[in-house]
């Protein structure tokens, strides 16, 4: 691609931190996951009841896109490029405990549903209305080229007009996610040491 593409915005979600370009705009203190994202959704002032029912996986992707992308205005050609290193294991584990004791054998649809990964691009997907390309990698660590080269791909052929893409990591207790939309404007330059830089530090 021959003009420079952007990060335009990014949002960070760690430790109990919402921040949107460097600002902190909500702090939870050392709440537990599930109580910090349920107060992160309250401050929020969102109305989207199905967030209650998400696993804790695509709650986490769900906010951080919403942080995100609540004041764009066309979305619906906006691609998501997610990875992470668990996959679905957070959920997995759970869909295990419900189907290991015989005599109480109940596998729970409700979360048998989010034993894949790709389901919470599904999720921030549906509340947007994007329609573009959606692709989610899982492996050890953040890999900053498969994502640059993806990106940019998506871009340059025309596919998208924008694309959101970030790492969003949950097991148990353990949390992180960093989405970022990358565009044709903007003040940050897309490179992968810009993108390494967001995500690791």
């Amino acid at each position: 691609m021959d003009s420079p593409l952007y990060i335009s915005h990014y949002c960070k979600i760690e430790k109990g931190l919402i921040s949107v370009d460097g600002n902190v705009i909500f702090h939870a203190g050392e709440a537990q996951f599930s109580d910090f994202i349920k107060q992160a959704f309250k401050y929020q002032q969102l109305d989207y009841p199905k967030f209650y029912k998400m696993d804790n996986l695509s709650k986490l992707a769900f906010l951080s896109a919403e942080v995100l992308l609540r004041d764009e205005e066309d979305k619906e050609d906006i691609a998501l490029v997610l990875a992470n290193k668990s996959g679905s294991l957070d959920t997995d584990v759970k869909h295990q405990e419900s189907i290991q004791d015989a005599a109480n054998f109940y596998p729970s649809p409700a979360v048998f549903v989010y034993t894949l990964a790709n389901i919470c691009g599904g999720e921030i997907s549906i509340r947007h209305g994007m329609k573009s390309e959606q692709v989610f990698f899982v492996s050890d660590a953040f890999d900053a080229t498969t994502i640059f080269n993806y990106a940019t791909y998506l871009l340059a052929s025309q596919k998208a007009k924008k694309v959101l893409c970030g790492w969003v990591e949950l097991f148990e207790e353990n949390y992180k996610a960093v989405l970022y939309l990358v565009e044709r404007s903007g003040t940050k330059l897309h490179t992968i040491n810009n993108i390494n830089q967001l995500v690791k530090n």
